[in-house]
C-alpha cells in the first residue's frame, strides 16, 4: 500500500515525533480504495533552523518515486517540535471542487 509505504519513508529519513499519514482520496472523485491524494504533518527536530521551503524539499526528495508514479496530489505540513506544542494540529484539507466540474 502506498500510504503504508509513505509512513515507512518518512519515518526512516526523520525520526519524527509525530507523523500522521493521511489518505485523502475519499475527497476526491476517485473510484473507491484510491491512493491518490495525501496529508503528511511531519513534526522532527531536524527541521530546526530550516525553512519551510528547505523541509517541503526534503519530504519531496523523499517521496520523489511516490510523487512521479503514484500520487496525484500532496499536502505537507512540517513542525518543529516547538512549533507543533503552540497548535498541536495541521489545517484542514479544503473540499475538493473537481478538476472537471463548471462553476
Amino acid at each position: 500500500m502506498i500510504q503504508q509505504r509513505i509512513e515507512h519513508k518518512l519515518n526512516e529519513a526523520f525520526s519524527p515525533k509525530h507523523l500522521e499519514v493521511l489518505n485523502e482520496s475519499y475527497m476526491h472523485n476517485v473510484p473507491p480504495g484510491s491512493e491518490s491524494h495525501f496529508k503528511v504533518v511531519v513534526v522532527s527536530e531536524q527541521f530546526n533552523d530550516q525553512r519551510l521551503i528547505e523541509r517541503h524539499r526534503s519530504i519531496n526528495s523523499v517521496l520523489a518515486d511516490e510523487l512521479a508514479n503514484h500520487i496525484h496530489a500532496l499536502a505537507i505540513h512540517t513542525y518543529t517540535e516547538a512549533e507543533w506544542a503552540e497548535s498541536m494540529t495541521a489545517p484542514t484539507s479544503p473540499s475538493c471542487r473537481g478538476g472537471s466540474q463548471i462553476g
